[in-house]
């Protein structure tokens, strides 16, 4: 343990670690205030608010429809919309006037998103599509998600890119969705969500300059050859700097992944965590049937794993090249560069399993890559998740290995 402590020491001691240390906390208090900012509040009078003054007026007003989205709240639905738009407010040229229009259809206006996105094609998108709904339409609603995947699964524009059995799967995962939907506020959730991929990756990124040192600090300080030649130096010393490396890592990213999430929740709230993540409009396309609290879970621990995975293959190119620059590359290119590929489909199925993707595993269940193992059709994200377990398993005995076997010069 003193081994461990002295490298945990070496970590968080050196003047531009402590620097990287305050710009966590730093990125910690911008993706809070960007996350909380994003939540807006229109009041009776046009007057916009957002954040913290929007939150909680915005929660009374959607939860004056929770409950189960019935025919008769879909009805119930298209019947206030009509009358707002044919109310003085929403037909004046005024923009306070159209505000005031608006904040009556606030309560409402995740639902009214669903109707447009159930009566539009499966890639098309129009905002006032729920104002001619019918309400004899509006009793296929949920029947329209499944037929509008089907029609899209079997248009020219998809011929070929998914086998009859993967299309069966993507069906039969739509029918499996449990309906009529229950819905109540959710928005703290929603954004949550919405901001964990760029702080988990801005984490990493500025993780990797506190640990990529940890494997080369001795060869760049020419102290190789003491470290190496005493006692413990190639067994004992080299799992301390590993215990070091697994610890300094877990405690950033679990604080700033902590510290975020009780922020965001703490402002714009809780509730709706055991609801379906396709009440929201961002996921409703989504073959995995989950809920916010499974999707911020599966995000959280897809964030921890891939940090784990990146910045220890980060040390792994430490201890091989004993080059600090070089190791702190790693992480860039492996999460820049499928970025940089992924307008080419013929690689989507490979850019899925990259691991780039555990760190946005909230935008990973939104997406269509599927794996066919046998005859048994999965997604990527239980695929990446077991892939990159093992993978991390295997690269903690090669990092040991490699720099016990270190050459003195």
């Amino acid at each position: 343990m003193k081994m461990t402590y002295f490298e945990l020491k070496k970590i968080f001691s050196k003047p531009g670690n402590k620097i990287a240390l305050i710009l966590l906390a730093v990125t910690l208090c911008i993706a809070s205030s960007f996350a909380i900012g994003d939540v807006f509040y229109v009041d009776e009078n046009g007057e916009r608010s957002t954040g913290i003054t929007a939150a909680s007026p915005l929660r009374k007003a959607k939860n004056e429809w929770a409950g189960y989205i019935t025919e008769d709240v879909l009805r119930k639905v298209l019947e206030e919309n009509a009358l707002i738009n044919n109310s003085e407010e929403y037909l004046s040229t005024d923009i306070i006037e159209n505000e005031k229009a608006f904040s009556k259809k606030q309560g409402f206006r995740d639902i009214r998103e669903l109707i447009n996105l159930a009566y539009c094609g499966f890639q098309e998108y129009n905002y006032f599509r729920a104002d001619s709904v019918t309400q004899e339409e509006i009793r296929s609603f949920y029947g329209r998600r499944t037929a509008t995947l089907t029609e899209w699964l079997n248009s020219n524009e998809q011929e070929g890119r998914f086998s009859e059995r993967e299309k069966q799967f993507l069906i039969a995962q739509y029918e499996k969705l449990e309906t009529p939907f229950y819905y109540e506020y959710a928005d703290g959730w929603k954004e949550l969500l919405a901001y964990a991929p760029t702080i988990i990756m801005l984490v990493m990124l500025i993780t990797a300059f506190l640990v990529s040192g940890i494997f080369s600090d001795e060869i760049q300080l020419k102290a190789d050859s003491i470290f190496f030649s005493a006692r413990f130096g190639r067994n004992k010393a080299v799992a301390a700097k590993i215990k070091a490396g697994f610890i300094a890592v877990t405690v950033i990213y679990w604080t700033m992944i902590l510290l975020y999430s009780g922020v965001v929740l703490a402002v714009l709230g809780t509730g709706g965590a055991n609801r379906a993540i396709q009440i929201s409009s961002a996921n409703w396309k989504s073959f995995y049937n989950i809920t916010f609290l499974q999707d911020y879970l599966l995000t959280v621990l897809g964030g921890y794993l891939g940090n784990l995975f990146i910045l220890f293959l980060s040390m792994l190119v430490s201890a091989k090249t004993h080059s600090k620059a070089l190791a702190v590359t790693i992480p860039f290119i492996l999460l820049f560069i499928p970025s940089f590929l992924s307008g080419i489909s013929v690689l989507s199925e490979i850019l899925g399993l990259l691991p780039d993707q555990l760190l946005q595993v909230c935008n990973a269940v939104k997406t269509f890559n599927l794996y066919q193992l046998g005859t048994k059709v999965i997604g990527a994200v239980p695929i990446i998740f077991i892939m990159y377990f093992i993978l991390f398993c295997i690269l903690l005995p090669i990092l040991y290995l490699v720099y016990q076997k270190t050459e003195i010069k």
